[in-house]
């Protein structure tokens, strides 16, 4: 009887083992801890960039050392003292930590006012707490310079007016800084703008007169007519210049008479400017509807305004820009290479151990380090391929570069390479999936070999196609390491667009989204600061990429019903 038990039992496991039953509970086991882990990545990005701008109450702080400090609560933390710290304690708080067994709760406070403190954070323990309150007159000062001051308003000067704390002081200051906002704007377009326009014509007549002189020689008459035009006209533009100076030196002095004084817990004032203010809000005293407010104008400034604060405050606008350009950029060069390439291998070569060898070469290319990549495109297109540019068509600029180092049009060609491979492999699968009886049918119609690639294979083919370009403008819009050394800066003072010809500027340095994470999270003066903007960046660079790549899925979901209705 246990002989016919044991059999069963046996005959039972191989059964089980038979139908693959213990592999197939492990494969989706491994399925649904990969999800799992996917799944709780993107959440845990999307709450804490989500929640970055929504403004916190602020609390102030008293310390059993009589200090006083009010910020907003960063986040908490348990930590067990060592001996050495636990001896240093007064008695009262030893008796805090001894009922704790040895362990204290902390918390990092955001105080702000750097410019006072020389930090933006501080750690304070639970034991060395005396009180804790929300006073309503406690105001978030965001400012262009030096982050945030937490502290109150003392006094608000305009022109020759002081006013003082007040039930009135809110709506006027309200008044006053949108005038004085207004007036920094104008200061801004004049510099950036009008000014701008002045020294980019300048340059370029510079440049001109510079490029005949070297054609000519500095004693041909042609280049002296060119030399005394170019100065009639430098006079001219100076003469504008000065004007344009003076009326955004005239602003200057303006604002320099519209000034607030804050105070923050301790006592210490600082008066700065109302045009250096971006927002303020007394943070214990607004609606829910006031915070969405100031939620939702956090998210238009960082969405269309340029970084300030080493990138730890502000927009990323530059950045959403160069990486959209990029990655669009990147799409143009590697697709026509890529089809080329694995059409040729297809559809065209002969099958042997050359073409096999070069595949297998091509699949290795896929595994090689992104960082490799950034040193070829730095060595040959910048160096080797941009020098020779330089020399040909930009002598004048010289020793100046312009195609001689990074810039966008390199970053894109390498990020190009960098990606080709996945493309050839894609594209190769796609055109395998193709039937090969429909070829066999347009050549026996009398269709050259062209003509069945152009108007049955491609087209058939395209859904496959598209796919691996999704794959290739996924990897390359989150790549950073080649990009450190072909391009990619911390901050680009001038947009590869503008309104000069030829309006889009390849040979120009760009911020990118990836770069911008790695630069806020590493190579910030203060890490916590920097990490809520870690987050935010990190979000927006995933919904970026997940709006691309939905746009090409569409495409190619529209294609792939298109032409699975067709009949060759």
């Amino acid at each position: 009887m246990k002989q016919t038990l044991n059999t069963k039992r046996d005959l039972k496991q191989i059964d089980l083992s038979a139908r693959g039953e213990p592999f197939l509970w492990t494969m989706g086991g491994a399925l649904v801890l990969g999800v799992m882990m996917i799944v709780g990545f993107v959440l845990l990005i999307f709450w804490n960039g989500i929640v970055t701008f929504y403004p916190k109450p602020l609390v102030k702080v008293m310390l059993d050392s009589r200090k006083i400090l009010a910020g907003e609560i960063h986040r908490t933390e348990t930590v067990r003292l060592e001996n050495h710290l636990f001896q240093e304690l007064d008695e009262k708080s030893r008796t805090f930590v001894n009922k704790n067994k040895g362990y204290a709760n902390r918390t990092l406070y955001k105080i702000g006012n750097y410019d006072l403190y020389n930090e933006d954070f501080k750690w304070v323990a639970d034991y060395e707490v005396n009180t804790i309150s929300q006073p309503e007159n406690l105001y978030y000062f965001e400012r262009v310079e030096w982050g945030p001051f937490i502290g109150t308003i003392d006094s608000l000067q305009l022109d020759s007016r002081v006013i003082k704390p007040d039930g009135e002081i809110s709506s006027i200051l309200a008044d006053e800084h949108k005038k004085a906002v207004a007036r920094r704007r104008t200061i801004e377009k004049i510099e950036k703008d009008e000014i701008s326009e002045i020294s980019y014509r300048l340059e370029k007549e510079r440049l001109a007169l510079k490029r005949i002189g070297m054609e000519t020689g500095r004693d041909a008459t042609e280049y002296h007519e060119a030399d005394k035009d170019y100065q009639a006209h430098l006079a001219d533009m100076s003469l504008l210049y000065q004007k344009l100076q003076k009326k955004a030196d005239r602003i200057k002095t303006t604002n320099q008479l519209y000034t607030i004084t804050l105070r923050e817990v301790e006592g210490k004032t600082k008066t700065i400017k109302l045009s250096d203010l971006v927002r303020f809000y007394p943070a214990n005293s607004i609606s829910f509807t006031q915070k969405m407010g100031i939620y939702f104008s956090r998210w238009a400034e960082f969405l269309t305004a340029e970084p300030r604060e080493a990138n730890t405050e502000g927009g990323v606008m530059p950045a959403i820009f160069g990486t959209v350009i990029m990655t669009l950029l990147l799409v143009v060069f590697v697709a026509p290479f890529g089809i080329m390439a694995s059409l040729y291998l297809r559809e065209y070569a002969r099958q042997g151990i050359l073409v096999s060898v070069v595949r297998v070469c091509v699949n290795n290319l896929a595994g090689v380090p992104s960082i490799v990549y950034g040193v070829f495109g730095l060595g040959f297109f910048a160096y080797i391929l941009g020098g020779s540019i330089d020399s040909l068509f930009f002598p004048e600029k010289l020793p100046s570069p312009t195609f001689g180092t990074g810039g966008l049009l390199w970053a894109a060609l390498t990020l190009a390479l960098l990606t080709v491979p996945v493309v050839i492999v894609a594209t190769e699968e796609a055109l395998a999936s193709v039937p090969q009886s429909l070829r066999e049918g347009s050549l026996a119609c009398g269709a050259s070999k062209w003509q069945t690639i152009k108007n049955i294979v491609l087209p058939k083919a395209l859904p496959g196609i598209l796919t691996g370009l999704i794959l290739a403008m996924a990897r390359g819009a989150g790549e950073v390491a080649p990009l450190m050394l072909v391009g990619v800066v911390k901050l680009a003072p001038e947009l590869p667009l503008d309104g000069h010809f030829p309006y889009i500027h390849l040979e120009r340095s760009f911020m990118h989204l990836g770069f911008h994470i790695f630069d806020v999270g590493f190579q910030s003066r203060n890490s916590e600061a920097g990490k809520p903007m870690v987050f935010v960046t990190t979000l927006l660079l995933i919904a970026l990429i997940a709006v691309m790549n939905a746009f090409a899925i569409y495409i190619r979901n529209r294609l792939n019903r298109k032409y699975a209705s067709d009949h060759f």
